[in-house]
């Protein structure tokens, strides 16, 4: 009987360990099974995603490029971001095609070339995605040509605060304060409209002078939409040929705090609202001058042919005694085109604004462990902190910063 209990005790404990094994292996399992449908749903987006890309539609690239990077396919941002940075740098000049364009809107006919701010932006882009991907080398090298495609004197140059904010945020993740050094420095001193930048860059010069380190990880935070642009015809006082361009929507002015800065992107528009200036862009100050008489040629064409409409149907109603009844249609008729021909002045001489549309309207660089504790967004109106979306870019495991002091 002693022998019997011992037997039925030993199979109920090993009964309890095999469930008890069964059930750990089954938990371990979840979560990689987890992570496998995780990666599968972003797949499936990504490859949706892929479908919408048109690399002979700039605009449209640049768009689906930013979507991309958002919704973690940073593959694909490194394909497409990797050939647009090659395809849309350079202003290529075609004799007919520039010649077109006197008679025609300005940029009907030519291909769309990134602005600087652009091409660091998407050189931005192609550096974090490679760091999303642990390609750390990959990081460093695109960060390095950041800093050459702001300041390389192409059809489009000139550098601005915000690439240079990103990218020594971005060598501080990448755990090479020296290199970060150098960019804060250049904030500190280089941009005088940028007091509270400068300001935050002196600091962060000082803590890597004495060895610390940042308080917290960085985090950055995308906030709105960048603003539509308006223009309006400026013959007397502008500076950009006969144009008057402003943002549809007001600039917040920048901010600093103990953990965080914020810069709005306001130097990205000042570049579009340049492009025709005489001393950016002198062939396309001259070209909107010399289209100038061909819209108003247009425009009084238009005027001239509905003023004729009026006049020749009115004259052919008497003509045939039709009672009216002719020359009122011909005055609907010509009053139309009359009432167009200030359209028409306004569709030839309008500017070329093309632009990447889906950046935002400014950045939010933090250290705080949570976005409520960090005083420039509590400084935000509750529009703007509705509309702050985080950048997808992860914080640098232990492993990988070690990987790097090797």
């Amino acid at each position: 009987m002693y022998c019997q209990r011992t037997k039925d005790l030993l199979f109920r404990a090993m009964t309890t360990l095999i469930v008890l094994f069964m059930l750990s292996l089954m938990g371990c399992q979840h979560q990689p099974y987890a992570e496998h449908e995780h990666h599968l749903e972003v797949s499936v987006v990504c490859e949706e995603m892929r479908s919408h890309f048109d690399i002979g539609d700039r605009i449209g690239t640049l768009r689906n490029i930013a979507h991309a990077f958002n919704h973690g396919c940073y593959a694909m941002v490194l394909d497409y971001g990797s050939r647009a940075q090659i395809d849309y740098k350079y202003k290529q000049f075609s004799v007919v095609r520039e010649t077109s364009s006197i008679f025609l809107p300005d940029g009907m006919v030519t291909d769309y070339v990134l602005e600087s701010y652009e091409r660091g932006f998407l050189t931005f882009l192609l550096s974090a995605s490679h760091y999303q991907l642990n390609n750390f080398e990959g990081s460093k090298v695109e960060l390095r040509r950041l800093d050459h495609e702001i300041i390389t004197p192409l059809y489009n140059y000139g550098e601005d605060p915000i690439n240079i904010l990103l990218s020594a945020v971005m060598w501080e993740m990448l755990d090479q304060p020296a290199e970060s050094w150098v960019d804060w420095n250049r904030l500190s001193t280089q941009y005088e409209g940028h007091a509270s930048v400068a300001t935050f860059a002196a600091q962060r010069m000082r803590a890597i002078d004495e060895g610390k380190g940042v308080a917290g990880p960085w985090s950055i935070y995308a906030i709105g939409n960048f603003p539509d642009i308006d223009w309006d015809l400026q013959f007397t006082g502008s500076n950009n040929g006969y144009f008057s361009v402003k943002p549809a929507q007001r600039f917040g002015e920048d901010c600093m705090s103990d953990t965080g800065v914020q810069i709005s992107t306001r130097p990205w528009f000042e570049k579009i609202a340049l492009r025709h200036n005489d001393g950016y862009h002198p062939i396309l100050n001259a070209q909107s001058w010399m289209r100038l008489p061909f819209g108003v040629a247009y425009s009084i064409t238009t005027f001239a042919s509905g003023a004729s409409i009026v006049v020749g149907g009115c004259a052919l109603d008497v003509y045939t005694q039709a009672e009216g009844a002719l020359c009122q249609v011909s005055l609907n008729g010509g009053t139309v085109l009359i009432r167009e021909s200030p359209k028409v002045l306004r569709h030839v001489l309008q500017p070329d604004l093309r632009h990447w549309d889906n950046v935002p309207i400014s950045f939010l660089f933090t250290t705080s462990s949570t976005l409520e504790e960090e005083g420039c967004f509590s400084n935000l109106s509750g529009r703007d902190q509705s509309q702050t979306k985080k950048f997808s870019i992860r914080v640098m495991p232990d492993e990988a910063t070690k990987l790097l002091d090797e």
